[in-house]
């Protein structure tokens, strides 16, 4: 609902605004506190006359209902519009949206968008009007049916045409849809740039890579360089095999990468970017959340799942890159809390979308990390001094009081830290009397003395 206090433009384009949504009201003759104004005056002609004039300014033409209703004896106008069935309506060739309270003028990709929704399509679907067949590597449409078959209960036997042709990559006139030039094209994607760097401070490229190939491949390419530039630690769990802990869950950066790959605006021509730095990595795509979604929303998990490329979710899906559909946001927090980390944020950012993710450290002025173990591939940083820093025989006494029975493994993956530097705390606390192991030697912990 919307109070107006007289009828002018704003009314039109506020019924315009929620035509292009779910629907809505707008009453006027009302003031922004709900009272109704004494001076408002309904003429004998003016309801069909602004009827007419609402009918008149839009494109394609709306008539909302008009009831008349009384309010503390003072006749008011009440305009109701349900959402309309084609998107987008405009207003003296001017297109709206709602979002919350309040109307917004929508730029040319809101409105291609929110077209090729109301025909239930997306930009991907349509045909490519610079490529053809010929640019399509059937190798790699082969790759996908072998991918599709490994999870399908019933086997694809078509050939790689006839596979496109069900899938509509390709239409009945031979044109190839957008998405097949991405997924499938024999050279280099443009469209599809990733550029990912390893920054040594905001500004130091200590290494980078363009990424223009197809959708498929940029995930593990992506993912392959993340990897290569993140630390790992050893876990010593008295077994013949150590155990690994990567510096961030694994699956969780797996999930960005792909929502990134999938959701991305390829209408847009800025290209995607992932900085690598000491503390942190960010993930940047161009163009904004789609459908009307809000970052609250978002962070909330209160909103509806929408696919941008709706071909390529599904070839994804179809392949098994995407297992489950439409919660990737919480599933990628919760991995992160989950694993003693530090949820990642979601932004808004310079016309884009960007997601950061941090590590157990914390970036100072003079470049270093404090609160984490930071060795591994990059090096640069002594973990002994780290442990000092972070590691005291109080820390593991405050522990063990809390947790008796605890043991050496556990307190390496609670504390994050080497095993050396654990052995060399608990020796001392048992030196000076303070805690006492029980039980065997494989299946016993530590526990505070007087306990």
């Amino acid at each position: 609902m919307e109070l107006k206090s007289s009828f002018n433009d704003e009314v039109i384009i506020t019924l315009v605004a929620f035509a292009n949504a779910e629907g809505g009201s707008v009453c006027v003759g009302v003031d922004d506190n709900g009272v109704a104004i004494s001076s408002f005056k309904i003429g004998k002609e003016s309801v069909q006359q602004w009827t007419n004039e609402i009918k008149n300014k839009t494109i394609p033409s709306i008539i909302p209902d008009v009831a008349v209703e009384e309010m503390d004896g003072v006749s008011v106008l009440v305009f109701s519009i349900q959402e309309f069935p084609i998107k987008p309506v405009a207003f003296k060739v001017r297109y709206y949206k709602r979002v919350k309270n309040a109307n917004y003028q929508m730029n040319l990709q809101e409105i291609s968008d929110l077209h090729l929704k109301t025909f239930n399509s997306s930009w991907d679907y349509y045909p490519s009007p610079h490529y053809d067949l010929g640019s399509i590597d059937l190798d790699k449409v082969n790759r996908f049916i072998e991918s599709s078959n490994g999870i399908r209960e019933t086997q694809i036997q078509d050939d790689p045409l006839t596979v496109l042709r069900k899938f509509e990559m390709l239409k009945e006139n031979g044109q190839m849809a957008n998405a097949c030039h991405l997924l499938f094209s024999k050279n280099e994607v443009f469209d599809a740039t990733i550029s990912i760097g390893r920054f040594s401070t905001e500004t130091s490229i200590k290494d980078s890579i363009v990424l223009r190939s197809d959708l498929f491949t940029e995930v593990e390419a992506t993912l392959a360089f993340v990897r290569k530039h993140m630390n790992k630690n050893y876990i010593i769990t008295g077994d013949p095999k150590r155990e690994e802990r990567w510096e961030y869950p694994l699956d969780a950066l797996r999930e960005i990468v792909v929502n990134m790959i999938v959701h991305r605006d390829y209408q847009n021509t800025g290209d995607s970017i992932i900085k690598i730095f000491d503390h942190k990595i960010e993930f940047y795509n161009p163009g904004g959340l789609g459908n009307g979604i809000t970052f609250d929303e978002l962070r909330a998990g209160t909103y509806t799942s929408y696919a941008r490329n709706r071909k390529i979710a599904d070839l994804f899906r179809e392949s098994g890159i995407i297992e489950k559909y439409g919660s990737g946001i919480k599933r990628i927090t919760n991995a992160f809390v989950h694993y003693g980390l530090t949820a990642p944020t979601f932004e808004a950012f310079q016309n884009g979308f960007r997601v950061t993710v941090y590590a157990n450290g914390t970036e100072t002025n003079d470049g270093g990390v404090n609160g984490g173990v930071r060795g591994g591939v990059n090096g640069g940083v002594n973990l002994e001094k780290v442990d000092a820093a972070i590691l005291d025989s109080n820390s593991i006494f405050s522990f063990i009081a809390k947790n008796p029975g605890v043991n050496i493994l556990s307190l390496i993956n609670h504390f994050s830290v080497p095993k050396r530097t654990v052995e060399r705390w608990v020796k001392q606390l048992k030196d000076d009397r303070k805690i006492e192991f029980r039980g065997a030697p494989k299946t016993g912990g530590y526990w505070v003395i007087g306990s």
